[in-house]
């Protein structure tokens, strides 16, 4: 089969680098954005913005506009579009792969405490109380709307809507950070405890090694896993393999 056309359900770093070595490689790439952030970093090739109906959509999708192969590299946690991929995948025969960056690893002098969803996370905020440094994104902030035992720090690209945590001061800014950055949010606001999700990758880790510097507690929610049977690459070079392979 040669590949001649590549959806690429995007939204994340990888993705953006992944559609410009394809298009480099001279395959029609098309990139799918969710459309959740105002003015997204747009990348090369062709780009649709918004969802496709569920599986059912996406699968006439993919027929109509005679699309070879589908990387999924969206944001780990995603999870609905992941699912909804691999049953489009499978109704087309069209090959799947998903892109994941490898997840955080907890390292010495770390003070982890992971959970499985973002209720679970704020529980254990209620529990501990004091001053939150969430950096989850906006569209979780639902999650934490009852929590009125704790202050949060809520960091978001674009400006948070209702509803969300009743005492909370927001910060607008979009990675990558910087660890001096970091020191100096978590000590200017005071914080007691960090709320993250285990995107993994750089463009935000540096909070985590100031969390450690600091003292500070981080509870980290865990990536849900990637749909049975489908393979997955961790770099945007294997990726670019995966979908040379497809050629032979």
């Amino acid at each position: 089969m040669h590949v001649r056309h590549v959806l690429i359900l995007g939204g994340t770093t990888e993705g953006r680098r992944l559609a410009g070595a394809l298009c480099a490689d001279g395959v029609r790439v098309t990139s799918s954005l969710a459309g959740r952030v105002a003015a997204p970093k747009l990348p090369p090739g062709e780009v649709r913005v918004g969802g496709f109906g569920g599986p059912e959509g996406l699968a006439r999708w993919l027929r109509e506009h005679q699309v070879d192969a589908v990387i999924d590299a969206t944001h780990p946690f995603a999870g609905t579009i992941s699912f909804n991929a691999a049953r489009a995948a499978a109704t087309t025969h069209v090959p799947l792969l998903a892109l994941r960056r490898p997840g955080w690893t907890p390292v010495e002098g770390d003070d982890w405490h992971e959970v499985a969803s973002l209720e679970e996370a704020a529980e254990a905020v209620r529990r501990r109380g004091g001053r939150v440094f969430l950096t989850t994104g906006r569209m979780g902030l639902a999650a934490f709307a009852g929590v009125s035992e704790a202050w949060f720090l809520v960091r978001s690209v674009d400006p948070p809507e209702a509803p969300h945590p009743p005492r909370m001061e927001v910060l607008l800014d979009r990675g990558p950070f910087t660890l001096d950055g970091e020191r100096e949010v978590l000590r200017t606001y005071g914080i007691d405890v960090l709320v993250t999700k285990d995107s993994g990758g750089t463009a935000t880790s540096p909070k985590l090694t100031a969390a450690r510097e600091a003292g500070v507690p981080v509870v980290i929610v865990r990536r849900p896993p990637v749909p049975a049977g489908v393979p997955v690459a961790a770099t945007v070079e294997e990726a670019a393999v995966w979908v040379r392979s497809l050629d032979g």
